[in-house]
Formats: structure tokens, sequence, C-alpha cells
């Protein structure tokens, strides 16, 4: 994960983006008018007291006429009710929508997640992802449920407060504009600060979530070598630079806050001192002085809100931004507007013609490869690693396109098919299985009710896998773990047997399916997969050639290029590539069968 692109914060308000996040309040404008109204009537009833104030004092108390008192107090009663009503609504609205539409961008940017390539997630790590998700997304959610219409408030009081004292008494109105420009010096003096501050702090909280997602993922790798000292001085190093941010950035809080503070009491000392006089000599009367005071109170506190909104505005641009450029990464295989039907009954013939493939550059994988798997056939694909082999059934499942040539099935291009119909006709069986957290039923059938429990059990039964399911508390039921961490590797394996063929697949694709399993493990599976494989298409990508030697036919790959292609015993006659890789195996096993012959001369103790 790039750390510059994280620490990233922009402009604090960029018209574009802005337009774009707006576009999230429009399927809730109700709740925009309800917040927008509260806020209107909350801020006017904000300037409402003060002037009720100022008609009390001067109308009634200095005068000592205390009829009609009595309804200037209930006024004051009911502005003081309807602005908590007010209030209260303006918070619920904006803070429930501000749930609402984070809840639709998370689901819009989980959709999206779904529709992009396996290229795109080659180059962007999960981390990363997963910050646009939760991290991004709660900062946009600051700037909705408190940030635009909160703004919208503080400016509109801002407004509201110096017409209203303008137009009681413009001289005492200067007086109280006279500590701004102090004020608007100690405004971009914090922004800026904080502004840098808040980019360490956010760069070091980068550092920290990349350091723990490495460093848990392979704690069991941690603690065989005897790291756990030095990450753990990593760690402190980082945490320590985090922290040592965050003590910087409330340094120029401490100081903002109470310097507005300070400004605001000048004022008021200011009013007092030159109002005062006035109010002596009988040119301003002292509930206009009383009502000054108050609204000087009130003015300060919008524009000491109005400067932690900045680092809101702020953040939530740089994360949009982000979001934005997620949301905008067009997927690079898709299904075509026009997609084209397989006819299922007795189709399945599969054609590679003269493929080239790279996955990054000119560096091709596949060279110029051609071979066709008819309806039935089993195939076998061997080669050293990194022969282009686990590639073939990339593309034939259309994880990516191919740069050169064409890959059909009956004929289609597979180009030109859903990738919904197309990835249907497949059973795919990785070496590395995937189990999600739940149960085994669950983990079998994947979500999808049509299939049944008799089809799930029937399904365990054929990979033999129902002997160590039986065996364990609740069966079928029984919970795993994330990524089947309680089970074995030949456990979870036979669960991936069990999961394809529970979808029964035209095509059964396995690669180096039986490479991690035991001896006795890959019998039952070899047994299985016989029965399996009969009148179903299957191509098999293996290590050892004992599991293809009974293959229809074998593609033997080198360096990208279709070498050999034969059955077993035809490529022996041919003493090329295949004899070697036999020789080579056949070789390492008589070895590895007189270790343990040697070892087992040693007499046993005990």
């Amino acid at each position: 994960m790039s750390e510059q692109h994280e620490e990233v914060l922009g402009k604090a308000y960029d018209a574009r983006l802005m337009r774009r996040l707006l576009g999230y309040l429009r399927p809730h404008r109700r709740a925009v008018a309800i917040a927008l109204v509260s806020i209107i009537g909350y801020s006017v009833l904000q300037l409402a007291q003060p002037y009720l104030t100022k008609l009390a004092i001067d109308d009634h108390i200095t005068t000592g006429n205390l009829e009609g008192l009595d309804r200037i107090a209930f006024a004051f009663l009911v502005v003081l009710v309807g602005s908590f009503v007010l209030e209260y609504l303006q918070t619920y609205t904006m803070q429930m929508m501000g749930q609402r539409i984070m809840f639709d961008l998370r689901m819009e940017i989980y959709r999206h997640l779904q529709r992009l390539d396996v290229r795109f997630y080659d180059r962007n790590p999960v981390g990363r992802l997963m910050t646009r998700v939760t991290t991004d997304v709660d900062t946009l959610n600051d700037l909705f449920a408190s940030g635009v219409i909160s703004v919208f408030r503080d400016v509109f009081t801002l407004s509201g407060i110096m017409v209203v004292l303008v137009v009681m008494d413009w001289r005492l109105a200067l007086v109280a504009f006279s500590v701004l420009p102090f004020i608007a010096w100690i405004t971009h003096w914090f922004r800026r600060n904080a502004r840098d501050s808040y980019r360490q702090v956010r760069g070091w909280i980068a550092k920290i979530n990349a350091f723990l997602q490495e460093n848990i993922t392979g704690m069991a790798t941690v603690q065989v070598f005897g790291r756990e000292r030095r990450n753990y001085d990593q760690f402190d190093h980082i945490n320590s630079r985090h922290r040592d941010a965050h003590v910087s950035s409330i340094f120029y809080y401490a100081t903002f806050y109470p310097a507005v503070e300070l400004l605001g009491s000048v004022a008021t000392a200011l009013l007092i001192w030159y109002g005062g006089g006035r109010v002596v000599q009988g040119t301003v009367e002292l509930g206009a002085l009383v009502a000054f005071l108050q609204y000087s109170q009130r003015f300060f506190k919008p524009i000491s809100d109005l400067s932690e909104k900045f680092n809101v505005m702020q953040s939530a641009m740089a994360s949009s931004e982000r979001i934005f450029d997620l949301l905008d990464t067009p997927p690079l295989v898709e299904s075509p507007r026009e997609a084209k039907s397989l006819a299922r009954q007795g189709g399945g013939h599969i054609r590679f013609e003269h493929v080239w493939f790279a996955y990054r550059n000119n560096d091709f994988v596949l060279r110029d490869v051609s071979f066709d798997v008819i309806p039935g056939q089993r195939v076998g694909v061997v080669g050293a690693s990194g022969a282009g082999k686990t590639t073939l059934i990339n593309l034939l499942m259309r994880f990516y396109d191919v740069n050169q040539g064409r890959i059909t099935i009956d004929g289609i291009d597979i180009r030109e098919m859903r990738l919904a119909d197309l990835r249907r006709q497949f059973g795919l069986v990785l070496q590395d299985v995937y189990l999600f957290s739940g149960t085994i039923r669950e983990n079998i059938r994947l979500g999808h009710k049509d299939i049944g429990d008799d089809r799930v059990r029937a399904a365990a039964a054929s990979v033999r896998a129902d002997r160590f399911i039986e065996g364990i508390p609740h069966g079928f039921d029984g919970e795993v773990a994330e990524r089947g961490t309680t089970l074995s590797t030949g456990q979870r394996q036979l669960l991936s047997f069990a999961r394809a063929l529970a979808f029964a697949p035209d095509v059964l694709l396995l690669d180096e399916a039986t490479s991690s399993v035991d001896t006795d493990t890959e019998h039952l599976i070899q047994d299985a997969l016989r029965t399996l494989m009969k009148d179903r298409t299957t191509i098999a990508i293996a290590h050892r050639l004992s599991t293809v030697q009974d293959m229809d036919k074998i593609l033997v790959f080198h360096k990208g290029e279709l070498r050999e292609i034969g059955n077993h015993q035809e490529l022996l006659s041919q003493r090329g590539l295949y004899y070697t890789l036999y020789q080579l195996q056949y070789r390492d096993q008589e070895q590895s069968s007189m270790k343990l012959t040697h070892l087992s001369d040693f007499p046993t103790v005990g």
C-alpha cells in the first residue's frame, strides 16, 4: 500500500467531489429538507433569545412596567423548548441520514469489488481495500452527519448575528467586530498547522495498520523464527511516532480554542467599556447592550466550529477521492451486453486457439498455445513450476482475458458469454483451499438453496469426506473457523472436492488438488475421482505424474509453450520432456523409499 497515497489530504473543498457526494443525498431528500428547516428554525430561535432579553430590560425592567413581562418570559420559554425540539430533530435526522448514506455507500463499494477482475486484486493489497469500505466511509459519515449541514448552520448563524448587530447599532457592531482580524489570523495559523499534524497522524495510522495486518497474518512465522522482540520494538517505534504526532496536534487544539475564547472575552470587555459609557450617556439602552453581549458570545462559537469543520471537510475530500477512484476503476473482464448461450446437452468442447497471455507487459506466460478437450475427456496438464499450467485455468474461467488468440466452448468465444453462464460450467478445486467461517454444510453449498441436504451429504460421501465429518462435533452443522484453521489440510481439500461436486459441474478443474494431502488421503480421492470423472470432462493440473497416468490425454508445458501431447505410454515412448520429468520424479521417490528403509533398520528405544 502506498503510504504517500494514504497521507494525501488535498483541498478542504473540491467542487467536483462535493457535487458527486451531494448526489448521495438525493434518495434522502425528505431527511435533508427536515434537517435544513430545523437548522433555519433553530438559528432563528437562537437570534430571538437576546432580543427578547433586550425587550424585557428596556421596555419593562428599567421602566418598572411589569405588565407584559410575563408574556416575554413565556415567549422565552417557548423559544427554549422550540430550540430543544429543533436541535433534537436536526441531530437525529442528520445522524440517521449519515448512517443510511454509509450503508448505501458501503453496499455500492462492495458490489463494485465483486465485479472487479482478479488482475485488480493482484495489484491492490487487501488492507487498502478494507480501508476504503471502513475508515474512508466513516470519514464521509462525519461529513454528512455533522459537516456540510452544520457548516450551513454556522454560516447562517454568523450571518444572522452580523445583520442583527449592524441593524441594532452599527457603532457597537464595529467594536464587536474589531477582534475579527486577530481571529482570522489565529484561525489561519491553526488550520495550517493542524493540517500538517493531521497528515502525520494519518500517515502513522496507515503504517500501524499495515504493520499489524502483515505481522498478525504471519504470526506463526514470527514465533517460529523468534522475531517477537524485534517486531515488538518495531511496533513500539511506529506507535511512539503516532503518539508524538497526536501530541503535536493536541498543542494546536489546546492553543486555538482558548485563544478564540480569549478574543471573545476581549470583545466582551470592549463592548462593556464602550457600550457602558454610551449607556451612562443615554445614547444606548441597557437592554441593547445586554443583547449585544449575548450576541457576541454566540458569534464566536460558530467561528471555532467552522475551524474544526475544516479538518472534517479536508479529510472527507481525501477519503471521497480515494473511494471514487476505486468506484471509477472499470472491470477489465465483464459480461458482454449481447451474450451467447451454450447448449448444455452433450456440449462442452473446449478449444484453445493460438493463445498468448502475459500478466504484465510483454512477459508472456503462454505462447501460441493450441489444443482441444472434447466432452467427457480427461486431460492432465504437467510441467515445471512457472510453465503456465495454472494460467490455463485462469483464462478458461475468464479471471483474465487472453492477449492474443481465443478460447472457445462449442465454438463460442468465452468473451461472448455471460460470466455467470461460463463459470457455471466448471467445478474448480485449488491447491490452496479457502473455507469461510460457518458450518461445514454451508461451506459445501455456499448459500445455494437449491443444493439440498441430501445433495450435500452425497457429495461428501463421494469424496469420502463424510468419514471425518461424522467424527467431529455436530457433524455437518459443525462450525468451521476462519479459513478452516481447525481442520487439517487433507480435510479442507476433501471439503473443496465435495463443494465442487455438489454444484454438478460439466467440467471439473483440478489445480494441484492432491499435492497437499497425504498418501492415504490421496488414494481415497483417486478412488472417488475415477467414478466422478466418468462422463465428465476433466482438466487436472498435477505436480505428481502418478495422478495423471491414466488420463486420456496429457499436455506437457515448458516455459509457456505446449511441448508434448499424448497419453502416458505415448509420451514415455517419445523419451522427451515428459520422460525426463517422469525419471526425475521416479528417482526422487526411490531415494525417499530407501531413506525410509534405512530409518526402519534403527532399533527402537523404550
